[in-house]
């Protein structure tokens, strides 16, 4: 069998290429090329995909204009397969979780992370206005790899000054890493962000943990581009348990 060529060969694959041929198909046969060697490095490394059920996609009613800078590029398109390493499971269901407001406006606090994504009523909860947080004990220290992320999808919007952050300290004094920053003018007094805006959709936001440890998960917010609540509708943090 003739093996698949190495990164480095790419651009001597380009030359050989003919002139004439569409740019379009150029760029959709390197991506196949590269989704083909990224799945050939993980399987060497004995990772898998990861695989969540998505809800169906939902928006309704008039999209409300987005004036957002620093804006991720939106698109359709599946999201690109993400691997993790193999016996990865979601920590987070069912586990314990607290919030910065113990009175939401809407829904109960274990509803962030029942396993239930749907946009629709009565699948979110709703904290208050301005700077708010909630967060997830996963029992134990666990390496982290993925977290993902369903503010409320049933609406284009952008949640402002997201953090994701990830301790072994339940008060996140110490020993704080951050996986994830959009606050770009530390509006929440934890450091400036350079991660972008993204605009919610039913797939969610998938962020890259990089094996990252630890027992406690917290997800900031500020408000966002329709109103100033913090709505939450499910997360997951797919990890194992620390050794």
């Amino acid at each position: 069998t003739t093996p698949w060529p190495r990164r480095r060969d790419l651009p001597s694959l380009l030359k050989k290429l003919k002139p004439e041929m569409n740019m379009k198909i150029v760029v959709k046969n390197l991506a196949v090329l590269t989704a083909l060697l990224v799945a050939i490095a993980a399987a060497a490394q004995d990772k898998v995909p990861l695989k969540t059920k998505l809800p169906p996609p939902l928006f309704v009613g008039t999209p409300v204009p987005l004036n957002v800078g620093n804006l991720e590029r939106p698109t359709k398109a599946k999201r690109p397969v993400f691997y993790v390493p193999a016996g990865t499971v979601n920590l987070a269901k069912n586990k314990k979780v607290t919030a910065s407001d113990n009175n939401p406006i809407v829904g109960t606090l274990d509803m962030i992370n029942d396993g239930d994504k749907d946009g629709s009523e009565g699948s979110w909860v709703e904290l208050g206005p301005g700077k708010q947080w909630a967060q997830i004990d996963l029992a134990k220290s666990a390496n982290i790899y993925a977290v993902l992320l369903w503010h409320f999808h049933a609406q284009a919007r952008v949640y402002r000054d997201v953090v994701v952050q990830v301790s072994d300290d339940p008060a996140f004094r110490a020993g704080v890493t951050t996986i994830f920053n959009n606050d770009f003018h530390n509006e929440l007094g934890l450091g400036a962000g350079k991660d972008l805006n993204y605009i919610e959709t039913y797939q969610g936001k998938l962020i890259d943990a990089k094996g990252v440890k630890g027992r406690y998960v917290r997800f900031y917010s500020n408000g966002n581009t329709t109103n100033k609540l913090n709505d939450y509708i499910e997360a997951e943090v797919w990890g194992k348990p620390a050794a």
